[in-house]
């Protein structure tokens, strides 16, 4: 039975994470139409992709202290619900002021949800390599996420409607909540710190203006606009600092701030957000649409190299390695490989209609490249930490994850536009190579000193 449970609670939360990053690119191969049906601006349309992961970064740290405070299981209907209201209400809206709106409110409740699944699981399995095949399979829907939205998403957008890539998460969510009634036990709730409001607040003032900063550096972004988006980062920054030096209850306690190996970890995982959670979908589906002169059914089974590769690289083979590896050298040698795939997808010719050249096998060394290197990163970032500190850890990893994918996106929409795939490849490959030569120098002297 306690097999049986433990099961059920893993379906619950790669089933709960698959949606909420499912959601992170799901609208991009409808982004053409929903531009058709609303007549968006260059801008709203990053705001429509990027919107979801602005807030769900900005949000994370107070949604993910939350579950340490409130409960996981609690916390996670309560986020699970409110998320299906945001994506209806995505899905009905007559606006792309009204669809932005619900975007950023889908990524407020993601960012209570996939906290909490990643607290169920460090929860519910002990340190060791069956926490590590649970996180293996978390991981792995958290990063082919991205292509499985897209291949959801173009053949809805196909077939039926863009409005469909929104109105899907009703059905999904309903059978999320219903197995978290059968499979996930309430918990025991003691004693507990309350949440620090001013310091979620500042939190998310810091990771929200830098990034619309960024975004509003691009052509149709306003000057002003920007340098208070940055003013507001600057002081938001500086004051989540001293809020975590003062609060007597921080978002982040200090203890998991002295875990050195904990903190590479989540450097790392922001470098490699950056890449996989947004920038790669986003830049793919245009390179086939614009590019390839793909249609979006034919464009979104066009991922399934990279999202096979993912899964499989995930579940099969990286929880192997990391029995006989250490994890430095496993996330490295991803880090190292997807950033070859990524350098021949920016070597392909701009005009070429050779799918499989230019973005097959690519697609297959990134794919491969991040199977390895997720895995390792979530290990790394849960390592040492106690039970009512997992949603703290949970919140750190998340945050960089979804804040380095937005950041990532911004940055890179500003600095190659949206029709210049090669160079944003180029770029990719660089933060990865980097990656690389982090997760090999700074995991193994961490793990080293430790």
């Amino acid at each position: 039975m306690v097999s049986k449970s433990r099961w059920g609670v893993l379906a619950v939360a790669a089933l709960a994470q698959l949606t909420v990053v499912l959601d992170v690119s799901v609208v991009n191969i409808a982004l053409p139409e929903i531009d058709t049906a609303l007549t968006l601006s260059t801008k709203d349309i990053q705001w429509v992709a990027g919107g979801y992961s602005l807030a769900f970064a900005a949000a994370l740290l107070a949604g993910a202290r939350v579950a340490d405070t409130h409960g996981a299981r609690r916390v996670f209907i309560i986020g699970t619900t409110a998320f299906v209201a945001a994506s209806v209400a995505g899905g009905l809206a007559p606006t792309g002021s009204v669809l932005i709106a619900a975007r950023i409110a889908q990524g407020l409740a993601a960012a209570v949800v996939s906290p909490a699944t990643f607290t169920l699981l460090t929860t519910t399995y002990p340190e060791g390599p069956t926490r590590t095949r649970a996180l293996a399979v978390w991981t792995a829907v958290s990063v082919a996420g991205g292509g499985v939205g897209n291949i959801v998403g173009g053949a809805l957008t196909e077939y039926i409607s863009w409005r469909s890539v929104l109105l899907i998460n009703l059905p999904i969510g309903i059978a999320v909540l219903l197995m978290t009634f059968r499979y996930v036990p309430r918990p025991v709730l003691s004693n507990r710190p309350s949440v620090d409001l001013a310091g979620a607040a500042l939190g998310a003032a810091a990771l929200g203006g830098c990034t619309l900063a960024v975004t509003e550096l691009g052509d149709d972004g306003s000057t002003s606009v920007a340098s208070a988006a940055a003013l507001l980062g600057i002081v938001g920054t500086v004051g989540f600092v001293v809020r975590l030096r003062r609060s007597p209850n921080p978002l982040v306690p200090a203890r998991l701030l002295a875990n050195r190996i904990l903190v590479t970890g989540n450097a790392l995982t922001l470098l490699t957000g950056a890449v996989f959670q947004v920038p790669i979908w986003f830049f793919l589906t245009y390179r086939m649409q614009q590019s390839l002169h793909l249609s979006p059914v034919r464009t979104a089974f066009g991922f399934l190299p990279l999202t096979t590769a993912v899964v499989i690289t995930s579940i099969a083979l990286t929880p192997r390695l990391l029995d006989k590896h250490p994890p430095h050298r496993i996330a490295a040698a991803g880090a190292a490989l997807a950033s070859i795939g990524l350098m021949c997808a920016s070597l392909a010719s701009t005009h070429s209609d050779a799918y499989f050249l230019a973005i097959g096998i690519p697609s297959i060394l990134i794919g491969v490249g991040g199977g390895l290197l997720n895995t390792p990163l979530a290990t790394a970032v849960s390592s040492g930490v106690a039970p009512d500190d997992a949603g703290a850890a949970s919140g750190l990893m998340n945050t960089s994850k979804q804040f380095g994918g937005a950041l990532g996106l911004a940055a890179l929409t500003l600095a190659t536009g949206l029709a210049d795939f090669r160079l944003a490849c180029a770029v990719m490959a660089v933060l990865l190579a980097v990656t690389a030569a982090f997760s090999f120098a700074l995991l193994r002297s961490t793990v080293a000193a430790r």
